[in-house]
């Protein structure tokens, strides 16, 4: 498979080298962890150049034997060398029965700087301050954005017909390298059957992998809308499938937990505050959507407003869907001191539509930027302080 690079990630793990932390790189599955932590490991060849670095790649035979606990602390110590800096970096650590106590052993003994990624079946966020008692560091992936797929693909012009392509494929870049469509499509199903069963089902002990899967159409099928989990029983229970607000609440906890979606709450733009009822769920990668469920009830504006969350998040971005009085703002962009108010269109051509997006952001009082971004095919210009920006251009630029 053609590799590019990936700089955002990297400069990540370049400002912890050296921290105490355990550095642990989560993402859904197939979104580049393992060939991430290898450019990291050639980063430190070429920059360290007296450094000891012990690698180990558990889906591969040469190192089977250390599939044991005990077995892995022992390699690791016999490979440790004084006087250099000692980096241990474990691909697919979960391969390791009982891994966390020989990599909680290691920690504690403070000459490693450790780097981890594993499957979510055994690294989802949401175990990480159980398994490791030491301090420990996310380093988040996402599948390819927009800016990668045209990196992979050498895409250089015409980025409107090229963004309608990425929208369907997404960033899943396993699937890049099959020719015909319909083998795309099945790669990425395979991938995400394989979130929903071993990554959930089988780690949960699910009993009913079909209410799941039903959650999960249910979410994809209604992108950008607010949801909760009573509501989505309800139209489960009036579609013939038995469940409750209960287990639909634990099982989108689960895909949440497996990166399969990111939820959005809701911010008071007037009260600044956070509110608690009703969020919105977006997928980690519109080319699921399309594998999944085809092209039923496609919506291109809420895959716009899904890809923009998505790469609002990959910037780093705490993201949240905006109140003001009886109007909603899409998205309310925060990190830091910095806070962006972003509206997403489709198309903003007709008189109407543009009015209609444009209100919203009109109608905030404060200083920060505001911005709509849509599908314009043009340059960025100015309504009344409002930049009006072409999506894939936005998409474009170097994420900082």
């Amino acid at each position: 498979m053609k590799l590019i690079e990936r700089p955002l990630y990297l400069r990540q793990l370049e400002g912890l080298i050296n921290t105490p932390d355990i550095k642990i790189i989560t993402g859904i599955r197939r979104c580049g962890k393992s060939k991430l932590l290898s450019a990291f490991s050639d980063y430190i060849t070429k920059t360290d150049a007296t450094s000891n670095i012990i690698y180990i790649d558990l889906t591969k035979i040469k190192f089977e034997n250390l599939k044991e606990y005990h077995a892995l602390n022992d390699y690791i110590e016999q490979n440790y060398r004084t006087g250099v800096n000692n980096y241990l970096m474990i691909d697919e650590v979960q391969l390791c029965r009982n891994f966390e106590l020989a990599i909680n052993s290691l920690h504690s003994e403070e000459k490693y700087d450790i780097y981890l990624t594993g499957s979510n079946a055994f690294l989802l966020s949401s175990d990480l301050a159980t398994l490791f008692t030491g301090r420990h560091m996310e380093i988040h992936v996402f599948p390819f954005s927009f800016k990668e797929y045209c990196s992979y693909f050498e895409i250089k012009d015409d980025y409107k017909l090229h963004f309608e392509r990425y929208i369907k494929l997404g960033g899943l870049a396993g699937s890049y390298t099959y020719k015909n469509d319909s083998d795309k499509e099945r790669y990425i199903r395979d991938v995400y059957d394989t979130i929903l069963i071993r990554d959930l089902v089988e780690k949960y002990r699910l009993g009913n992998a079909t209410v799941l899967k039903r959650v999960a159409e249910f979410l994809m099928d209604n992108v950008s809308n607010t949801s909760s989990s009573r509501n989505i029983s309800n139209a489960l229970i009036a579609a013939g499938t038995e469940t409750n607000y209960k287990t639909v609440g634990s099982y989108i906890e689960h895909l949440c937990n497996a990166f399969v979606f990111y939820e959005a709450g809701r911010y008071d733009v007037k009260g600044k505050t956070y509110l608690q009822s009703l969020s919105k769920y977006y997928l980690a990668d519109t080319g699921i959507r399309y594998a999944v469920l085809g092209k039923r009830n496609m919506d291109w504006g809420r895959m716009l407003e899904n890809i923009v969350f998505i790469e609002l998040l990959r910037r780093g971005y705490d993201v949240y869907v905006g109140k003001l009085y009886q109007k909603e703002i899409d998205f309310v962009a925060m990190k830091g001191s910095e806070k962006i108010y972003i509206q997403v269109s489709d198309d903003i051509s007709g008189d109407d539509t543009f009015r209609r997006e444009i209100e919203p952001l009109l109608k905030i009082r404060d200083a920060y930027p505001k911005m709509l971004l849509a599908s314009t095919g043009h340059d960025e210009s100015d309504y009344e302080g409002i930049a009006i920006t072409d999506i894939p251009r936005w998409l474009l630029e170097e994420a900082r």
